[in-house]
């Protein structure tokens, strides 16, 4: 794919819509290759994050079940994190591709492409489980009238995110901002860094 910000913009809702759609009717897939299969893996964890969330949150699971949908949570989510990393390292590519290099003043922003895209990967998540209540039978006008008023603000918001990161990539190409991956760093699945993880591992070693 060429550095184009509509374009890319463009496909990634796309991807977005169409992947959640399908992946509630078939096991997550990714069919894309290149930038849009980067892309397509980290909304693959969004998707199954999602649903370990609602699992957890029911009051019928066990202590148990709760345990194991905590660390399938743990997991999905540094794999989210992660997957943001390599979209932003996917940019970098597309840019160098097109030879384009930051000016000697450019500026930064405080989130990054990944990071929008990671967002706009939520919101088609959001929009998708508000549309499914909107066909409900079990619920009164009055569900009805709040979801529809919720699904208004979503798209409102998946709007000036989306217009928001094209705007960010047409300043990346034309050199007036820089892109550089900051790396999450997070701790707590790290077994040298989490002070449980390795202290529980000299136990073990004892």
């Amino acid at each position: 794919m060429r550095f184009d910000p509509k374009r890319i913009v463009k496909a990634v809702n796309k991807l977005h819509h169409e992947t959640v759609a399908r992946w509630h009717q078939v096991e997550p897939d990714n069919a894309y290759s290149e930038f849009l299969g980067t892309v397509c893996q980290q909304h693959q964890y969004n998707f199954l994050l999602w649903h370990e969330e609602d699992i957890a949150r029911s009051p019928e699971v066990t202590d148990a079940r709760i345990a194991m949908v905590k660390r399938a949570i743990d997991g999905y989510n540094q794999q989210r994190n992660d997957w943001i990393e390599r979209i932003d390292e996917a940019f970098l590519e597309l840019l160098s591709e097109a030879s384009v290099k930051p000016a000697a003043n450019a500026r930064l922003n405080t989130e990054t492409p990944g990071a929008s895209i990671d967002r706009l990967s939520i919101m088609s998540l959001r929009i998708f489980h508000l549309e499914e209540q909107l066909e409900r039978t079990d619920v009164d006008a009055a569900h009805i009238e709040r979801v529809q008023q919720r699904l208004a603000r979503c798209r409102v918001q998946q709007g000036d995110l989306s217009q928001s990161l094209a705007e960010h990539l047409f300043d990346l190409g034309a050199g007036r901002k820089i892109l550089k991956v900051y790396r999450q760093m997070k701790m707590y699945n790290d077994a040298t860094l989490n002070p449980y993880l390795y202290q529980a591992g000299k136990k073990q070693a004892a």
